[in-house]
């Protein structure tokens, strides 16, 4: 490693113990050499160093070091790809259905592209113009409430009730409910919002944020469910989702894997065939998906999904049968 890499990353160490300082309990030195892989006595260095460039540090009378409050750091400096990572995340969340969204997404590209020296703003500008970014959901989904996402976010944070117009799909009907938002999850083609349900005898739901018509967030607090965890809730949902049984051809697996929206459980080669096993519950995105496998893929089980690859097969068949006729 060269003189100017070991700068550069005690200098982004120092950083980021500053914010772990901060952010976090008291910390031992102890701590902090286990939390960046380095010796105790490089701790003490980098303490010393903090205190030397005006960071107030402290040792608390229980033990840690940790910063006196109000302390603010300078402004930030980005290397080219945090910098180039920033602004293609806020590229990305400008193509959010929610309009709020997006516009916040290009303040904050606005300030960051303003901190940075015009040697690094012609560099990603350079980088944005060359990258493309298809706004697919933009299209597809234009939000139907302004500002929903933050509305939601901070009913999440703040624990608070939300009642919902809440859009289903499947029976085509506007039901009203009052739900209890715990967390979201974004899967590969939507927002969802992971709620107590209070019309479903207080069951644990998914609600599609883009099936939301109307919100309004309520005054009354709500506390979660004794032990729930989100990431153990969706670990459970996917072990609770229909599985979907997957013959391709070698050829169209290689094409189509790295696509696959879903939690891959087991493959299984069998002579040409490899025969796949996913957890996936948006079923039309995956039927798309297979249809342009052409007859590279066929769905082994559950019948349901065979029975809408037929389906669709039928409809795309049928669009070509009058060209029979003609001949």
């Amino acid at each position: 490693m060269s003189n100017r890499e070991r700068t550069q990353n005690r200098t982004e160490r120092l950083f980021a113990m500053v914010l772990l300082l901060q952010s976090g309990p008291r910390m031992t030195s102890r701590a902090l050499a286990e939390h960046f892989g380095v010796s105790r006595r490089t701790i003490f260095r980098d303490l010393r160093a903090l205190g030397e460039s005006g960071v107030p540090l402290t040792y608390g009378d229980e033990g840690g070091y940790e910063i006196l409050k109000g302390y603010q750091l300078p402004p930030l400096m980005f290397t080219g790809r945090q910098a180039a990572i920033l602004l293609i995340g806020a590229q990305l969340m400008r193509l959010q259905s929610d309009a709020s969204l997006r516009q916040e997404a290009e303040q904050v590209e606005l300030k960051i592209r303003a901190v940075l020296p015009n040697r690094m703003q012609d560099y990603l500008g350079r980088l944005i113009e060359r990258t493309e970014l298809d706004p697919f959901q933009l299209n597809k989904m234009p939000a139907k409430v302004e500002g929903l996402w933050f509305k939601v976010s901070e009913a999440v944070i703040q624990r608070r009730r939300i009642a919902i117009e809440y859009y289903v799909a499947a029976r085509d009907e506007l039901t009203e409910r009052k739900i209890d938002p715990l967390g979201m999850v974004y899967y590969v083609d939507h927002w969802n919002l992971i709620a107590k349900d209070h019309l479903r005898t207080g069951s644990i739901r998914n609600f599609r944020l883009d099936g939301i018509m109307d919100i309004f967030v309520l005054s009354e607090r709500f506390e979660p469910p004794h032990g729930f965890d989100l990431q153990a809730h969706l670990r459970k949902q996917g072990e609770e989702t229909d599985r979907t049984v997957i013959r391709f051809d070698k050829r169209a697996y290689q094409h189509v894997h790295p696509k696959l929206p879903a939690v891959v459980r087991e493959e299984r080669e069998s002579g040409p065939f490899v025969e796949v096993t996913i957890e996936f519950e948006n079923k039309e995105y995956l039927a798309d998906l297979l249809l342009g496998c052409g007859a590279g893929a066929e769905v082994v089980e559950p019948k349901a999904m065979r029975t809408r690859m037929k389906d669709v097969a039928t409809k795309v068949a049928a669009i070509y049968d009058g060209d029979n006729e003609a001949t």
